[in-house]
C-alpha cells in the first residue's frame, strides 16, 4: 500500500479505535486492522500528531503500579472520522476509474 494512503488510513483507523472506547497504545495496535502493519514505534508519533491537531486528549490511570496513558477522542476527532466517511464515494469512484482504465 502506498505510504501516503497508508498514513491517512492509519490516522482514521486509530481515531475509530479510540472512538469505540478510550484506549492505550498496546491495545490500539491490537485493534487496528493487521493489513496496516501498525507497530508501537509508528503509533506513538501518530498519537502525538493527532493530539497536537486537537483530535485526541490524554489522561493517565494507574495499572499494576504504573501509570498507563489513555487516549480519548475529541469532538474534532469525531468530525475528522465523519469527513473521512463522507469522502468514501469519491474515493470509490477514483478506484472505479482506474480499474476501467486498467482493462484493455
Amino acid at each position: 500500500m502506498d505510504a501516503q494512503m497508508k498514513r491517512g488510513f492509519l490516522e482514521v483507523c486509530v481515531l475509530a479505535s479510540i472512538n469505540r472506547q478510550d484506549s492505550y497504545g498496546y491495545q490500539i495496535v491490537k485493534d487496528v486492522p493487521v493489513i496496516l502493519n501498525l507497530t508501537e514505534s509508528t503509533l506513538y508519533p501518530l498519537l502525538k500528531r493527532l493530539e497536537a491537531a486537537g483530535l485526541l486528549t490524554t489522561y493517565s490511570v494507574e495499572h499494576n503500579g504504573r501509570l498507563r496513558k489513555y487516549y480519548r477522542i475529541t469532538e474534532a476527532g469525531v468530525r475528522h472520522i465523519d469527513e473521512f466517511l463522507r469522502e468514501r464515494d469519491d474515493v470509490v469512484s477514483i478506484y472505479d476509474y482506474v480499474k476501467r482504465g486498467a482493462r484493455k
